[in-house]
């Protein structure tokens, strides 16, 4: 007979937004937390679970528990219990006891999934009892059941052997070929400069499966000096809808060792003066890509310290003209965001004015009414790491590509964020009214809340019942967004459970439609 709770023990449990994912061994599915008015003399012998709720329950793999003490975060140190039995109810013994201790005595349930989980499917769990002694125990549900995407650990550290996967693009080609980009920081976590490339993932059905990475940029040894003073990152991704022609920007650092490339980087025009903004093409949907080509003599302004792109991606204008965002360092060291925008499909650049000072890594769209949309890192709104936030999103449109820019009427109001970089598209539907979707960490105190907002009219507003939370942990926080096809949407992002995540979202998801 189960007890609904004991007079000294109480059984607690939080089911936490947390990508679920292909490729990860622990994917942190469910805490539950027995406090314990005195220290208990009997052990934990058992938690049933229910992951009725689960699209496939099929796709689970194993189901573990571990023992995290008084400590509420997850550690894969602990391991009391698991099994590879899974069912819509599934009970699993402890094979290591544990005995509650007097205050809060944590577990956590992580799942693995198979490799062919349909990454459009969701696992949900709940724990409906708890065996202590003989005694049997209600759980009492602290929060509403996490429906949790299955997705892929599209690059985790150590992959390859690189230390840290950033900053993500993520673009579908004209074949409706998913491309991936990213950086590749092969002996740390620090910005440029660095050993590092800029790396590709790609899918050729829609993001279910994926090939196996390939560097894309990579600039060796040039002028003599090692691959650490010749690191290339910040990638941003484009698709030229009138030739498939497929365009990646980023920034080439050579040489200032040991100085962020930020900093570093000066006044000129030479590679060994100032940071270089190059382009690399493929015209085959991604297999093969050309070499790099610099653009910085056609679009950089001498007196500026640095320019590069926006990372993330740019578009393709209903006219065939092509759009990146892109940010420079003037020569008083003051920030700027703005664009650059190529009419011959990508033979020639030109560069506009500054949307607004002290803005980073931008995205664009372009609007229903033709004009365009910048998107901004606002550097004005607190750090993150200070945990006491004021910042938002600058916005600005343009109709002359950028030559004159007007302030948006929700700039710094609509779009919190913990100063971080964001993900903005402009998602087109026959018959409808184009949608424009958002992703960033949806906090102005740190980078966790990952989540993705929809708007219906152009951005002025963007409705509460068009929010969807797709991981609440703490991460680096950058993501692009994708168009996969009319109904589904596909995001990039570094989240807290690896550092490139891949998931897709039907879009009736999104805007709440049952």
């Amino acid at each position: 007979m189960m007890t609904p709770q004991s007079s000294n023990v109480q059984v607690m449990s939080y089911s936490p937004v947390y990508p679920i994912l292909i490729g990860k061994e622990h994917n942190p599915a469910l805490r539950v937390n027995i406090v314990s008015k005195q220290r208990h003399s009997d052990s934990l012998r058992n938690i049933t679970l229910d992951f009725s709720g689960s699209d496939d329950v099929s796709a689970i793999k194993t189901a573990k528990l571990f023992y995290s003490g008084g400590g509420e975060s997850f550690t894969a140190t602990n391991l009391v219990g698991s099994t590879d039995k899974i069912s819509a109810l599934t009970t699993i013994k402890l094979s290591k006891p544990v005995v509650p201790s007097q205050g809060n005595n944590y577990f956590w349930l992580t799942v693995s999934v198979r490799n062919d989980a349909n990454t459009l499917h969701d696992v949900t769990v709940n724990a409906s009892q708890i065996k202590l002694g003989n005694e049997t125990l209600a759980v009492t549900a602290l929060n509403e059941t996490a429906h949790n995407r299955i997705g892929h650990a599209l690059r985790q550290a150590k992959d390859d052997g690189v230390n840290t996967y950033r900053i993500p693009g993520l673009e579908t080609t004209n074949k409706g070929t998913l491309l991936a980009i990213y950086d590749v920081r092969h002996d740390s976590s620090v910005d440029l400069q660095g050993d590092i490339d800029v790396g590709m993932s790609r899918s050729t059905d829609g993001g279910q499966t994926w090939q196996p990475m390939k560097i894309i940029m990579d600039m060796g040894e040039w002028g003599g000096l090692p691959q650490d003073q010749n690191g290339v990152g910040d990638p941003s991704i484009l698709v030229d809808r009138l030739t498939n022609t497929i365009w990646v920007a980023a920034l080439w650092a050579h040489g200032h060792p040991g100085k962020r490339s930020w900093y570093g980087s000066k006044q000129g025009m030479t590679p060994v003066e100032t940071g270089q903004l190059i382009l690399t093409k493929s015209e085959d949907d991604g297999l093969t890509w050309s070499a790099p080509i610099n653009i910085t003599k056609q679009v950089k302004d001498p007196q500026w310290r640095l320019l590069l792109d926006g990372p993330g991606k740019g578009i393709s204008l209903n006219d065939g003209t092509l759009v990146f965002p892109v940010q420079y360092k003037d020569e008083n060291k003051l920030a700027h965001s703005t664009l650059i925008s190529s009419k011959d499909h990508g033979k020639t650049w030109t560069i506009g004015t500054s949307a607004k000072t002290d803005t980073t890594e931008a995205q664009v769209v372009q609007l229903s009414d033709g004009s365009l949309m910048l998107n901004m890192r606002d550097n004005r709104g607190q750090r993150h790491w200070q945990k006491n936030g004021t910042g938002a999103r600058a916005l600005a449109t343009t109709s002359d590509l950028g030559q004159t820019w007007q302030i948006h009427p929700t700039s710094n109001k609509a779009l919190p964020e913990p100063v971080c970089s964001a993900s903005l598209i402009s998602h087109q539907m026959h018959s409808q009214p184009s949608l424009l979707l958002f992703s960033n960490p949806a906090s102005q105190y740190s980078r966790r809340n990952m989540t993705i907002k929809v708007s219906q009219d152009d951005g002025m507003s963007w409705p509460v019942e068009h929010f969807t939370l797709i991981d609440e942990g703490l991460g680096y926080g950058y993501s692009s967004l994708t168009s996969i096809n009319e109904q589904i949407i596909g995001i990039l992002y570094e989240s807290s459970q690896s550092h490139m995540t891949f998931q897709r979202f039907k879009l009736s998801e999104l805007m709440k439609h049952k």
